[in-house]
């Protein structure tokens, strides 16, 4: 929880990892450009206080996380998001038996996501039901762009993503976060377009796209795309530390989110560990419009509190001290 001028926020980090980009689980060279380029990212965005060094970068485990996130970063509930890039890593990038053992000790604290790929067809729908039940899957997350043999991404709109997606509805698993963002090296930028967001979330109305990265660069497509679908969210992960490096950027990204989506769309994601979510908190509960940016309004503590925590707390149904919830009128 993060108090401040007498108010509380209850802070649901809906985007966090734990990976292994170590040199033993690299499969090739392509795992060490992945790492670079996030490593690239948490240094040209990050304030110098912030700065990790890069083998600290590299593997940092649960316990590093655990502090990070709950003992300094004001964090409630933190949702585990993990990529496997399998192609890349030899067990994997995000590291799934580490994450799901400290979502097992600490289960009022994590959730833990898992991930499908629909090009393993059959064999990944037997799979994705078998994850459903070990993990209790309320969520998935995609990479669109993920390498598999030949095959450098899939669009959510392809007929075996569409067996997954129905197989998720059968299973509960009403939350789908895709990676539609920035590219990573060595990963191709049009794998992540947004455009096949729509069709999607058009034909599963009873499921929840949360875009994470609110796709940037395509904010624009994304916007235009979000406000016919209402089941389509916009995540901020690595929009938000924008804050740091280009204010005026950030908050014309925030003014459109708001004015499209609105206030019950937007979702707090730090990107653990590529930013810890103290400073992210902190900048964010301080940040103002700039006053010459007049065609956005200034956010009110109330959207402040949605977007923090309690639009993903809903999402999820985690439970919210009566402390942290708006009254009802700022609901309504």
């Amino acid at each position: 929880m993060y108090r401040k001028d007498g108010e509380n926020y209850f802070i649901v980090d809906a985007h966090v990892a734990l990976w292994d980009a170590r040199p033993e689980n690299q499969r090739n060279i392509h795992g060490k450009q992945f790492i670079d380029c996030f490593y690239d990212y948490h240094r040209n965005l990050s304030p110098e206080s912030e700065l990790w060094p890069y083998e600290d970068y590299l593997y940092y485990g649960g316990e590093q996380l655990m502090k990070d996130l709950f003992v300094d970063g004001y964090v409630d509930h933190a949702i585990f998001q993990p990529a496997r890039l399998g192609a890349f890593y030899r067990t994997g990038f995000g590291q799934t038996e580490e994450a799901f053992a400290l979502t097992r000790k600490h289960p009022g604290k994590l959730t833990y996501n898992h991930y499908f790929d629909p090009r393993f067809e059959e064999a990944g729908l037997d799979r994705l039901r078998e994850d459903a039940a070990r993990f209790g899957l309320q969520g998935v997350k995609l990479y669109t762009a993920e390498w598999k043999g030949d095959s450098r991404g899939y669009k959510l709109d392809d007929p075996w993503t569409y067996r997954y997606l129905e197989t998720c509805r059968e299973l509960g698993i009403r939350n789908i976060h895709i990676h539609k963002g920035p590219t990573i090296r060595p990963l191709d930028r049009d794998a992540f377009d947004v455009a096949d967001v729509d069709k999607a979330a058009t034909d599963f109305t009873d499921l929840n796209f949360v875009v994470e990265h609110c796709g940037l660069p395509r904010l624009e497509d994304f916007c235009w795309i979000a406000t016919q679908e209402p089941n389509v969210h916009a995540g901020l992960a690595v929009a938000i530390p924008f804050m740091h490096t280009r204010p005026r950027y950030f908050a014309q990204i925030i003014g459109e989110l708001l004015y499209w989506l609105g206030e019950d769309r937007i979702q707090f994601s730090s990107d653990y560990a590529l930013w810890t979510p103290r400073w992210l908190v902190e900048r964010f509960v301080d940040f103002r419009i700039p006053a010459d940016m007049d065609e956005y309004p200034q956010l009110t503590v109330a959207q402040k509190k949605k977007i923090l925590g309690l639009n993903a707390a809903a999402m999820y149904g985690i439970d919210v001290p009566a402390e942290c919830r708006l009254p009802e009128e700022a609901v309504a």
